[in-house]
Formats: C-alpha cells, structure tokens, sequence
C-alpha cells in the first residue's frame, strides 16, 4: 500500500484483474476490473465525493451498496448518455468510465455552496414553512424561482435518450428476491422438483452479506466459495432462472412484482442494439423474500465527514475489493458487528487506532479476538465529535455519562448501531409489519399475499437460522404447490451472528448541545432537527417525515428512517409503534424513466389505433386529428376548400342528402348474464327492466357524487344481452369503472362484461335519404320507419355480412349505425359509399359532427360537461328513473349542494351579431362594466358557425341558466365584449320531427 495506492496486496476478491482507466471530476485514476466506482476511489485515497443538499457539507462514502446516501455522482458517456444521481457505491467500473460529482460550484473542494453551513441556524427543519409566507405576495415573485433554481441535486441530460430498453413478462412458481445465503437456500430447495424458479439480486455476483464475512464455513468451504458453488449449481439447472444485476423495485397485486435488470451500465463498448436496461413484469405463484438487512449508522457530532462510514462497508472494501479504507483507523459501535471489520483491517496490517464500544460491558469471542490483537477497547464511551473538513483527522471520545475527553487521530471511522431488516417489499406487497421490542426492530407480522420473508429481513440473527429459514421456505413452496421435493441442506460449520444495537442518538448529540448529529445525510436532516418537529407539534412520524424530510431523500431512509422515529417516540416519550411507521413506497431504489417508458418513445410514445375504414378515407384526402389513441377523419376537403369550407358543405348534406361518418372509435362494452338488467339498472341512471329487446335508450352513468361521468346509447339484443356504447375517450375508464362495481360492490350478479370496441366496424349513415341508401344492402331486417322506429337495434346481414343495425342518431336526422365485423369493415364502408354517392351524399369527419350534434343541443361528455355537472345541469332530467330507489350516484344527486339554486347550467348562446363566433372556454359575465376582477359566471362549452342556421351557435354552462332564458349576457375578451342572448339548446328542427324522417 502505497501512498497514493490503498490496495492491499494479497486481500480481496479480485486478483490480478486487468487494470481500468477512468475520471472522477476530470482527474485520471486507476482502478481494476471489478471494482465499483468507489471502491476504486478509495483504492486511490479518495474519499470526498460530493456535498449534501442543504448545508452543501463535504460527504464521502457511508456504505459499500444500494444504501448509500451520499456519494451521487454523474456519470457522462457522452452529450446523451449523462445519468445523475448514480450511487458510486453499485456503478460498476469499465474502461474510460467518467463520472463527476454533484452539488457543488466551481469546485468540490472550494464550493461557494458551503455558506449554507455556516448559516444553518437560519436553516433549521421547517424553516420555509415560516420564512417564505412573508411578505405576502412574495412566494410565486420572489422564493418560488430561487428555490426551483437550487432544487435537484444532478443536472438532467438535455438531450434525448438514445438508449434502447427491453421489457419482459414472465411467469414462474416461485419467484426469490435476494442472492444471499437464504434467498441461495429457498432456491436450491425450491429448484429440486423442476418447478420454475427466479432468481433476482442487485449485484454482479450472488452471495449478499458473504462478500464481506470472511470467517464463515459452509459445507467444509468458505462462505463466499459455497455461494458461487450454489450459484453455479442453480445456473446449471433448466428450471432456475438467475438474474444478477437485477433490483426487485416493486411488489404490486396478485404477486405481481417489477424487477428492472441492468444489461451495459458496466460495459465499455456495448452492443448498439443491445438494451441499457430491461424492465420484468414478473407473475409468481410463491414470492420468497430474502432482502435482508442494512447496518445503521451512529448519531453523533459531526458524523458526517469522508472517511466515516459503516463498518460492514470497510469490510467489504477490504475482503471483496482487496482496498483499505485508510491506515489510522477509528471504530465506533453499540453492537458486535463492528468488531469483526475491525479484527480483518488489523490482520490486514491496517491500525485500529481505538474501539470506541456505548455499551459498558462488551464480551465475547469477537472481544477476546481484539484484544488479542492489541486493538484498543474502550467500553462505556461514545464519540463527542470528530475532526477534520474534507476528511476525518480525529475522534474525540469521553465515558456517556460525561467526564474527561480524550481526542484520537485517525483517517477513517467505522460505525455501526445494528441492522435494520429490509422489509420494504413487504411491506408493499399491503402486509403488516410488527415491531418487536426485545429487539426494537420492525419485522414481518401480517401477510397480505402469497410471499415468505427469510433470513434476516426476518430478523435472523445468524448465518445457521438464515439458511435453515431459507431451505425451509423453500420446501413450503414446493409443498404448498402440490411437491414433496427436498433439498439436501448445507451444514453451517463456523459462522457470525448479528444483532443488538441501539437506536436514535448516542449521548453528547442530546438537545443540551448545539451540535450537528445526522440522522438522514442526504437531507441534511440532524438529531436536532426531529426533537424541533416534535416540539412544534409533529406527532406522528409521517408528519416529523414531512416537516424535517427525514427519509425523504432518493435512499428513501433505509438507514434513518428507524433513529428518526426513536429519537421522535424519546421526546415524545411514548413507545415507538405508537409514532408510527413510514410507509415504504416502490421503487425500492431509483428506476429510470427509460427502464418504466421502455419502448413508448419517439413514434412509438402512445399506441395510434386506426379504424378499418383508415386507409379508404386517406385516399379521399381526409384531414385527421388525434382522439385519444386514434387517428378520426377531421373532414374531408375538396379542391380549393379550406376547413370551413368543407365543414359548412359536409353539414349541409347531411341535412339535404346524408352522409357517412366512421364510428368505430366509440366505446361497445357488451354486457351479458342471467342479472344483466339489474347491473345496467345499478349502473346507469335510466331505467332498464321494461326496454324490450330490440330497443334502444340513451343512458348516462354517474360517479359517486352524483356528477356525469360518461354517457352512450345502449341497445338490447336480448333479455340476458346488452350491447352499450361510450365516448371514444371513455371507453377504458367506463369499462374499469363497470368491473370495479361488479367486483367490488356487486359481485352477486351473474354479469359478464367484455370490450367489443375493436370486434365491430361501425358505420353512421345520417340524412333524409340514408333509409334509400343502405335498404338495397340489407338482408333479413325491415327498416320500415313502422317495423323499425327511431332507437332501435335488430340483427341480420349487410352485404351478406353479420350486422347489428341501429336506427339512431347523432346528428337529428334519421340515421342508422351499422355494426358490422371489424375484418369485413371496410367492404362494407365502400359497398354503402357505392350507393351513398347516388343519393348525392358526402363522407364527412368529426368536425362536422361536432358541428350537426350541436345544432340539436346534444352534449358531448367532457366537453360540455368538466366534471361538476349533474343531468339536472345538463337538462338531461328526464334520463333519470323517477321510480328508481338505487344507482350509482343517487345519494350524490341528492347532496343539498347539487339541487341548490343558482347552479351552472348548461344552456344555448346565440351572440347578437350572428357573424361573430366564440372563443371555447371564453368566460361569461353578467355586467361587463364592473371592476376587474370580474365576477365570472360561467363559460362557453362549445362553439361553431351553423352553415345549416346561418349564423354562429354556441353551448355554454351558465349560474341560474335555465332562469335567464332571453337574457344579454357578456363575453370579454382581449379586444372587445361579446353580447350573447341565452337560449335553449336545440338551434335546428326543435320539434325533432327529422328523426322520424
């Protein structure tokens, strides 16, 4: 070990590896092949890595895994490829890696940022609650783009993305998260039927917390040597699945859970067609968790500097990557765990200046070990502060009941306070943790899925119980899954053990002192700061979370979360399950946006659905527009006709002749069962009981509150069958919202309920003429006005082709809706187009039929109606069942609130120069002439010129509408105020005679 070089020759994992070149902050290092990042950096002596958010203090590497709070970097492979805020401590070094740290200007070492610190009096937890409500009207002018200039801790990349991502779903038996000893044994086990098995860790290699303990001995072999063996073994077996490199991030309903597997982030020179990153939708019938545990840290003054870092991470640098924290070194700890890092560094010829142990009394073989080493034991002491700026250089101690100090120089110190089991997956799979008091710790209690915790996220304190809970785990699947295979097990011959520790902060970091002991590094957030939370009135720890952001930070607390609420239930003095418990949220660790959106970029961002009738209506030079995933032809110019021009002709042919429109983008949900007729009854406001087969209603469907959520004409084919339609936007969410009641608040109706959008093509052949037009081609129905009246549905054929015709309409005139076979769509479309064109009629698009509909007064849902609408607004009153006692919705109806005078309501608005058209969304005032601001009472919903009226025609949602019927109301806009009159809503043939013909 030199002085520039602080790898140990003969220590670690790694050999004679091929030596790596990179740059940290544009200087040149070496490290070697399989290294991380950081191992790398403190292979060279580097331990200052980056600041923290807030006071922008000087920060080094806390752990050697996915925990690490402090040492985000960037890493640029070029003016794409720049990912922020990536943990040093799990990117994996390759030849020419560049990375940069973060937070900081102009440079790590001199950053201007570092006046946070010496102001942090002024910066104590809440304080933007307080400062910035003053003045006034200063947050938005003044704090607001301050504050969003210094947010974030990485720079975005401003370019697009040029990687690639993959996507996976996979199914398997048992699904094991976690490649330590016990997720190795739950495998082995459940891998002996030929069952298929999955199995996930985070790192390159499997082996878990056997990369850093070195005095195990399994089956007569090493620890680490038994979990390649295993590895291996289960690499070599067609039924095991093993994912390195892989996070489980997420466990979702119906074990459900998302992994995203890591393919070139640690390679040179990857593939060009080959993925950064795939994303796993994995399906298991049994999910066997094996997550583990996460040393805390200790809260102390200033335990923050580089060079202090948990002790179970040194020994991971020492025994898997062969690198020496430093060579005056410092420990400090409440439990045993320490010791053993502690006993390997001096084997290794590294110094332990002094352990520093809070308890009074510490024994036991890992005692005995270092003292006979000669390594300093200093028992019933803590650490009072630490020395040092960009790198510890002391530790001053003293007995924790108070008396002398003593200050020690070193260039490093290992921590720990205990382990904190991992159960964060479990916990989101909706099971219920338990704390247990003997060992203060949170452990798996209730199960809410078909999952299994083992080891020591089940709080196993020792490498015999995790491997048997993870063979016995294992045996359970099989057996449960209807197998009797088991696994021979491996024999623990020699082996560690952990538990114990102390939680919240050591003496000397109490509230008597103006020190600065961090619980949460990333944050900023200080022993201090929660005992302020809970003083100004925090009593749950999800309101101590949000005050002081304590585990708020992109390590989401995995190591202060649990000081955090101890030091809270201290104040408090109450015990800690009664503070509560932060909510563990997916993702476990950070995902990228590119690994979620994977394919759904560029072209490819949102799904373009086309009707069968696409292609026919392009090669008539129709115009589109995007409806929600669909391409809809907007109208169909002829030569030398702009927009309105076509619009106007297509409006006034299908009042003359017809026309024919593509409604195959609106919603078909059939609904079908022995209680078909109840469920429609329970869903929609209209009654459904009595409408006899062959007849049609128009219906609308309500929320909860009693405000229009979707609306369609529903057809019925037969007792037991329904054939419903929705707006083309809701046709998802009206299908959710149907199973959602039929799951949940219905499931004693025998209904089934399926998406038919896509099984029909639909035709809409709308005029005075559109009977002449498609009588020829129909087959087995009499479309007689007597045989088949206005809302009316019959089968047959068209063309020869199976059909469900409609006598229904949108546009006012006697129109038909055919329904015919998606495959057969458009031999249909140009059969009728053949006849169309003798009658003189027109295809024409949705502008025109926005146009036509509006002229009748028909709403369109979300457009004229924005959510607070009831039908009684929407003068649809008569859509609702008088005699019904039960929909949904109908408490909502009767809310004081939604039946209180003065309500917008919707009504027809004709401006007073019949020329002008207006502006949608224009708002509408009663008095234009009084004082800014204005008194808004209501808005325009939708807005056109009436060919077929001659003049412009409006819909609007108005306070007291129905009341103001005849009344001059006002329209401001930029340059000048609209008169409009207020109106019905019907514009054209009030009487509705045209429907009937």
């Amino acid at each position: 070990m030199t002085a520039a070089n602080f790898r140990l020759s003969g220590q670690g994992r790694l050999g004679s590896a091929r030596p790596v070149g990179f740059s940290f902050d544009g200087k040149a290092y070496k490290g070697v092949e399989g290294d991380t990042l950081a191992s790398a950096l403190l292979a060279n002596g580097v331990h200052l890595v980056g600041r923290s958010f807030k006071y922008h203090r000087p920060r080094g590497f806390l752990s050697a895994g996915p925990e690490e709070p402090n040492a985000l970097v960037g890493i640029h492979r070029d003016a794409a490829r720049r990912a922020p805020n990536v943990r040093a401590t799990v990117q994996e070094l390759y030849d020419g890696l560049t990375a940069v740290s973060q937070n900081r200007w102009p440079s790590l070492e001199r950053d201007v940022g570092a006046v946070n610190d010496l102001a942090s009096p002024f910066f104590s937890a809440g304080f933007y609650y307080k400062t910035f409500m003053w003045p006034k009207d200063a947050w938005a002018r003044l704090y607001e783009p301050r504050i969003r200039e210094a947010a974030g801790l990485g720079v975005a990349p401003h370019l697009p993305d040029p990687d690639t991502y993959a996507q996976r779903f996979a199914h398997c038996d048992v699904l094991v998260v976690g490649g330590g000893a016990a997720g190795l044994a739950a495998a082995l086990a459940a891998a002996e039927s030929g069952q298929r098995v999955i199995l996930c860790d985070e790192q390159p290699e499997l082996g878990g917390a056997l990369h850093f303990e070195n005095g195990a001995v399994i089956d007569g072999q090493d620890g680490w040597a038994w979990s390649q063996s295993a590895a291996a073994a289960l690499r070599a077996r067609d039924n095991v699945r093993v994912l390195t490199r892989t996070t489980a991030f997420g466990y979702y309903a119906q074990n459900m859970v998302g992994l995203v597997e890591r393919i070139t982030d640690h390679l040179a020179d990857p593939e060009p067609t080959a993925p950064r990153e795939r994303l796993w939708q994995v399906r298991a019938k049994k999910v066997i968790l094996a997550t583990g545990a996460i040393e805390r840290h200790m809260v102390f003054a200033d335990n923050d500097r580089p060079g202090i870092m948990l002790a179970s991470a040194a020994r991971t640098y020492l025994n898997h990557f062969g690198v020496a924290v430093g060579r005056e070194i410092g420990v400090f700890t409440a439990n045993d765990s320490a010791y053993p890092a502690a006993i390997d560094l001096k084997k290794a010829g590294i110094n332990i200046a002094a352990i520093v142990d809070l308890r009074d009394n510490p024994s036991g073989p890992l005692v005995e070990e270092a003292r006979s080493l000669g390594i300093e034991i200093n028992h019933g002491r803590t650490v009072v502060r630490t020395g040092g700026r960009l790198r510890v250089t002391s530790m001053t101690i003293q007995p924790k009941t108070g008396g002398t100090e003593r200050t020690i120089p070193i260039d490093a110190l290992l921590m720990s306070s205990g382990w904190t089991p991992s159960v964060h997956l479990f916990s989101q799979s909706r099971g219920r943790v338990a704390y247990d008091e003997a060992s203060r710790r949170f452990l798996p209690g209730t199960y809410a899925q078909d999952c299994a915790s083992v080891g020591a996220c089940n709080g196993a304190e020792g490498l015999a119980a995790t491997l048997a809970e993870g063979y016995a785990a294992g045996e359970k699947a099989l057996k449960e899954l209807g197998f009797t295979a088991k696994a021979s097990r491996a024999k623990v011959e020699k082996a560690e053990t952990w538990g114990g520790g102390m939680l919240g902060a050591v003496p000397g970091a109490g509230p008597e002192k103006i020190v600065k002991a961090f619980v949460d590094f990333q944050n900023d957030v200080t022993a201090k700061d929660i005992r302020l939370a809970v003083r100004e009135g925090m009593r749950s720890i999800e309101h101590v979370k949000r005050f002081t952001t304590n585990g708020m930070a992109t390590d989401q607390g995995k190591t202060s979360n649990m000081h955090g609420l101890a030091i809270a239930a201290e104040v408090l003095d109450k015990p800690i399950p009664e503070i509560g418990l932060t909510t563990f949220r997916a993702p476990y660790t950070p995902v990228t946006f590119g690994a979620i959106v994977n394919h759904a970029k560029g072209e490819l961002f949102d799904p373009t659905r086309r009707t069968p009738f696409h292609g026919w209506e392009e090669a008539q030079g129709a115009v589109f527009e995007d409806v929600g995933q669909w391409k809809r032809a907007w109208y169909y110019p002829r030569k030398g006709e702009d927009m309105h021009a076509a619009v106007n002709r297509e409006c006034k042919t299908v009042r003359t002749s017809a026309g024919m429109f593509d409604a195959s983008t609106l919603g078909k949900i059939e609904v079908v069962g022995p209680d078909a007729a109840k469920f429609m009854e329970l869903l929609y406001t209209n009654p459904w009981a009595k409408l006899e087969a062959g007849r049609c209603r128009y219906g609308i469907m309500l929320r909860e509150d009693g405000f229009i959520y979707d609306d369609g004409v529903v057809g019925r084919l037969s007792d037991d069958r329904f054939h419903v339609t929705t707006t083309t936007g809701g046709a998802p969410r009206v299908m959710h919202h149907m199973e959602d009641y039929l799951q949940t608040e219905f499931p004693h109706l025998d209904v089934w309920l399926t998406s038919i959008t896509e099984q029909w093509a639909v035709i809409a052949v709308q005029g005075p003429k559109s009977r002449e037009i498609i009588e020829p081609l129909v087959e087995g129905i009499d479309i007689s006005d007597a045989a088949m009246p206005h809302m009316s549905v019959r089968e047959g054929t068209i063309c020869g082709v199976p059909t469900r015709l409609f006598r229904m309409s949108f546009t006012g005139e006697r129109g038909f809706e055919i329904n015919v076979p998606a495959d057969h769509g458009r031999a249909v479309w140009e059969a009728v187009w053949e006849e169309a064109r003798k009658h003189g009629a027109c295809p024409y698009g949705t502008e025109a039929m926005h146009v036509l509909r509006a002229e009748k007064g028909y709403i369109i849902v979300g457009q004229d109606t924005d959510g607070t609408v009831t039908p009684g607004d929407a003068g649809l009153d008569w859509a609702v069942g008088k005699k019904k006692t039960d929909f949904v919705g109908i408490r909502g109806l009767k809310r004081p609130d939604l039946v209180a005078p003065g309500r917008r309501q919707l009504v027809g608005l004709k401006t007073v120069d019949p020329k002008v058209v207006l502006e949608e969304g224009a708002q509408i005032v009663a008095d234009p002439k009084q004082p800014i601001p204005m008194k808004m009472i209501g808005f325009v919903t939708s807005s056109y010129w009436s060919e077929n009226c001659g003049r412009s025609i409006a819909l609007g949602l108005v306070e007291g509408g129905f009341e103001r019927m005849g009344e001059t109301l006002y329209v401001p806009m930029a340059d000048t105020t609209i008169a409009v009159e207020v109106c019905g809503q019907v514009f054209f043939d009030e009487k509705g005679e045209r429907l009937h013909g």
